[in-house]
């Protein structure tokens, strides 16, 4: 049985507020007192929340408490849920400035969390980061994930990394339109995405120093706007731009600056095209949809992934796969940081009666009827679904045999095929877990060198074909045409155990190993391995003891000295020389990456700043040498629309709008991650050409 969850937040953390109600709010103050926000912003925040029963209280003076009332979600989706004791509310600067201090709610965050029979009763808010912000996970948890590094917020628009299914993923019905049919955008969503865009190359023309509460309100306006249109897809990139402006000005450890590049690209494109009439249905998205009846399922554990997110919650996600091959997940994630990710290690499964913990049922398996499954593969716990533990499936036996029969080059080029533009779609694709077995070659500064091994019962070039006895058959080869591939910790987080077992296979060189990852989508030839295992009929690998089942998730497990192969067991290998060679890093694009991501940090002030002093002009003649002809036309673009200054018919200067610069801006960013992307997969290609 699943008790009841509250709907209060943690101690001192403020609930997540609706983007309409937080943008009302702001747009009822006055001037003056929108000139106060940001700073009582800032002061509000910093008090501490009291929770009165269903209440939450935040003190703002003698005079004045304002005080929240979470609905059934946990978030504020009402302007009712939110007033203030002073006298000018509900259009005071108290409740305006609490209700931008709380997190962005979710579109879905005004439904009831427990409608349904299949609805995933585990999962807390936030639970959907998936395996880690805090491990940035292809993105970071996510992986595809999406989270609010300010406070804790609701379940985030992206899926739990490497959890659909390739059939759910590319199912045409996913984007609203039946396949085959092409309508272009109605009136009403024409006119929400040009507020969108609006509302977006006002941001990007001012920056992140600018970006205050004020412009995040219209950007949440415009997003609800587009909510109600019917345009899901413009709304989920609209609150990622708002979550990475508030991490970025909170200065949170959480925050990258690539995340919040990506966000602010793929709501300029998609809203720019949108307001085009754009007629490609993927550009509308799709509404999340519940948790939809699955029939029987026979699944088997695969590993455990540790979920530790800067919102404060903390879990574990346990994938699982069919036999014919499609991922699924079930996530144990709620608030409580680290600790919570340590202890949901071995906390009960809650999936029917079934008496599994995650650390079993990562080595075990389940027959569940009545399954309920959403669609990106999680796996629900409603009241009518019943499980049966099984026998688990070894890692060289049916679908996880093919995963690593698979060449890494080639299943690296079907993760890697989603759209540059799009980052949710990109890290959706790149999320999947991979399969291969490697040979580990060293250390070289914050990661571990391996290369590719051939697949069992592949010769090597100094075998002999003619020699069929199993018993004097030769240990797997490395494969010659391979990479060389570098291994980063899936999380960093010391309280997990990922950066300790790299270290320790690094310490062995020689050392043959099976390894689940995932992809890193922005380094070259980059895995996050996730759990490990020996390579089959080899001498040099992994002695992992007998509880362990010939698997060990890196994030948990930590191994010992005992568990590698002696010194002396393992063949000298000499790193490569390519060892610092890094194409994506090495390639003259950061000039590019600095003047795009300069443009969001600094605004069109400090790209025509840089446009003046005469950088601009000589970053172009590397790129041109290098080859990169379209790079160094668009940065000039940019450069130019930046500095551009237009005068009316006196000679007076007058403001040319954010639009021109917006579209030169959106032009560079696009064509840098189509080129990073290029490289990124032509890394995993080294040696074939």
């Amino acid at each position: 049985m699943n008790s009841p969850t509250s709907t209060i937040p943690p101690a001192g953390q403020l609930p997540p507020a609706a983007p309409h109600v937080v943008a009302a709010a702001v747009e009822g103050l006055t001037s003056r007192l929108r000139k106060k926000l940001d700073a009582a912003i800032e002061q509000y925040a910093a008090t501490p929340a009291v929770a009165d029963g269903e209440n939450i209280r935040i003190s703002c003076g003698e005079d004045a408490v304002v005080t929240l009332s979470p609905g059934a979600s946990g978030a504020i989706a009402d302007d009712g849920q939110a007033w203030c004791s002073c006298l000018l509310a509900p259009r005071c600067l108290h409740r305006a400035a609490v209700l931008s201090a709380c997190p962005v709610a979710d579109a879905d965050a005004g439904t009831d969390v427990g409608a349904g029979a299949g609805a995933d009763t585990h999962m807390g808010a936030g639970a959907g980061a998936g395996a880690g912000a805090d491990t940035h996970m292809g993105t970071g948890a996510g992986a595809g994930a999406d989270i609010d590094a300010g406070a804790a917020n609701g379940p985030p628009d992206g899926s739990l990394p490497g959890t659909g299914s390739s059939a759910a993923r590319d199912d045409p019905s996913r984007d609203g339109t039946a396949a085959g049919t092409t309508t272009g955008p109605t009136a009403a969503q024409v006119a929400a995405a040009s507020g969108l865009w609006a509302a977006a190359a006002a941001t990007l023309s001012a920056g992140v120093p600018a970006a205050g509460a004020v412009p995040q309100a219209e950007l949440l306006r415009a997003a609800h706007t587009a909510r109600l249109a019917g345009l899901p897809r413009a709304e989920a990139a609209a609150l990622r731009v708002v979550r990475g402006l508030r991490a970025a000005r909170d200065r949170h450890d959480g925050h990258r600056l690539a995340d919040l590049v990506a966000a602010l690209r793929e709501l300029l494109l998609i809203a720019g095209r949108l307001a085009a009439a754009d007629p490609d249905p993927a550009l509308v998205g799709s509404v999340r949809r519940s948790y939809q009846p699955g029939g029987s399922l026979r699944v088997y554990g695969v590993f455990r992934e540790p979920v530790i997110s800067g919102t404060g919650y903390g879990g574990v996600v346990t994938h699982l796969v069919t036999e014919d091959g499609r991922w699924f997940s079930v996530a144990d994630v709620k608030p409580g940081g680290p600790a919570r990710a340590r202890g949901a290690a071995t906390a009960p499964v809650a999936i029917g009666p079934a008496m599994l913990n995650h650390a079993q049922l990562a080595r075990a398996g389940l027959l569940i009827a009545g399954a309920t499954i959403s669609p990106d593969g999680r796996l629900g716990a409603g009241g009518g679904v019943r499980a049966t533990p099984i026998d688990g499936m070894s890692w060289t036996a049916g679908p996880l045999a093919a995963l690593f029969a698979r060449p890494l080059a080639e299943a690296v080029g079907a993760r890697l095929s989603g759209q540059a533009w799009s980052e949710s779609e990109a890290a959706e694709r790149a999320g999947e877990p991979v399969g291969c077995d490697l040979m580990i070659v060293g250390a070289a500064g914050d990661h571990v060198l391996a290369r590719e091994l051939l697949p069992a019962g592949v010769p090597s070039e100094r075998s002999d074909p003619e020699d069929d006895d199993p018993a004097r058959r030769p240990s797997p080869a490395v494969r010659p045409d391979g990479p060389l591939i570098r291994l980063i910790p899936a999380g960093s987080h010391p309280d997990l155990a990922h950066v300790a077992n790299l270290r320790q296979l690094a310490s062995r060189p020689g050392t043959l190993v099976r390894v689940v990852g995932r992809l890193d989508p922005d380094r070259a030839a980059t895995l996050r391995p996730l759990a490990i295992g020996p390579v089959p009929g080899a001498e040099t690998t992994l002695r992992l003891p007998a509880g362990w089942q010939g698997r060990a998730d890196l994030g948990y497990d930590r191994l010992q000295g005992s568990h590698l192969p002696p010194h002396d067991a393992c063949p000298p290998w000499q790193a490569a020389s390519e060892a610092d060679v890094d194409p994506v890093a090495d390639a003259p694009l950061w000039r590019v990456r600095r003047l795009v991501e300069l443009a969001v940090a600094g605004g069109r002030r400090a790209v025509a700043e840089h446009a003046r002093s005469g950088d601009s002009h000589a970053q172009g003649a590397p790129l041109r040498r290098a080859g990169f002809e379209a790079a160094a036309e668009l940065a000039a673009a940019l450069t130019g629309e930046a500095d551009r200054r237009s005068r009316d018919v006196f000679g007076r200067s007058t403001d040319s709008g954010p639009d021109g610069y917006a579209w030169a801006w959106l032009a560079a960013a696009i064509h840098l991650a189509a080129a990073d992307q290029a490289l990124v997969q032509a890394s995993w290609q080294a040696g074939r050409c």
